[in-house]
């Protein structure tokens, strides 16, 4: 691998297995990922792109079969048991959730989500991390009353951001996103968005951004990805992609993007 890449996925194939039955979602994908890129993976919902995302952390759920390889740094991720996987989870490869409410534990503040993590997986102080958290808050833009409330009594905008800071507590060099935007307004998707973008780009950090969001993502996104019954079919820059799309698939997005666009 060059030594400009951080994360490489290698004939990725992914099958859930539920009983006697089984669900090819990822089919024999491969792409890489530089250190401050910002890659979109794009499809339409089912298109395995989630799956994809949670299997680089091992994520999945059990029985799930997965063959192929996903390096990191040159570190085959599948070689790592599981108590060698939670050293890389949090300080190398952070998860900010679709979701996010479902994340965190109602009876924890926010404060005390980041610095748990900051304790247990950087070994740092009590101060330490309680000033450190402070800062993360800043960081993705809530305010000074934050860290002392719950989950619930934060807006979706507002718990995106809180599961930006946790992802961050420990400068990974990793960041996934997985539809981070989902259920929030127009105007608050487009703030979270920033934030993410902004947060990754800033520490040099890598970012996958799983979206079924085309336009959002040619607009921030180095590169993309299009997904679709688990296969990759297309990818390129950003320009390349939306402007000289290939695949019929990738037309049809384009297209129906400009349709909606279009004044009635």
């Amino acid at each position: 691998m060059s030594a400009r890449v951080l994360l490489e996925i290698k004939d990725l194939s992914v099958t859930y297995r539920r009983g006697s039955d089984s669900v090819e979602a990822v089919k024999n994908c491969s792409f890489a990922v530089a250190r401050g890129e910002v890659i979109g993976l794009v499809g339409e919902s089912g298109s395995g792109k989630s799956s994809i995302l949670t299997s680089i952390p091992k994520l999945l759920p059990p029985l799930t079969a997965v063959t192929g390889g996903i390096f990191c740094d040159g570190q085959e991720l599948s070689e790592l048991s599981e108590r060698e996987m939670n050293l890389w989870r949090w300080r190398r490869i952070a998860l900010v959730p679709q979701g996010a409410m479902n994340s965190f534990t109602p009876h924890l503040t926010i404060e005390r989500h980041i610095t748990e993590v900051l304790e247990h997986h950087m070994s740092v102080t009590k101060p330490e991390s309680a000033e450190r958290a402070a800062d993360l808050i800043k960081t993705v833009g809530l305010g000074d009353d934050v860290p002392r409330r719950y989950p619930h009594e934060l807006s979706g905008g507002q718990k995106q951001r809180a599961a930006l800071a946790v992802a961050l507590a420990c400068e990974p060099d990793f960041l996934l996103a997985d539809e981070p935007t989902t259920a929030l307004d127009v105007i608050t998707q487009k703030e979270v968005l920033e934030t993410i973008i902004s947060a990754s780009r800033e520490r040099g950090m890598g970012l996958l951004l799983v979206t079924h969001d085309l336009p959002l993502a040619s607009g921030v996104c180095d590169k993309l990805i299009v997904m679709k019954d688990g296969a990759i079919i297309e990818s390129g820059s950003s320009r390349e992609v939306t402007s000289a799309p290939r695949d019929e698939y990738t037309k049809l997005l384009i297209n129906a993007i400009t349709d909606m666009e279009l004044p009635s």
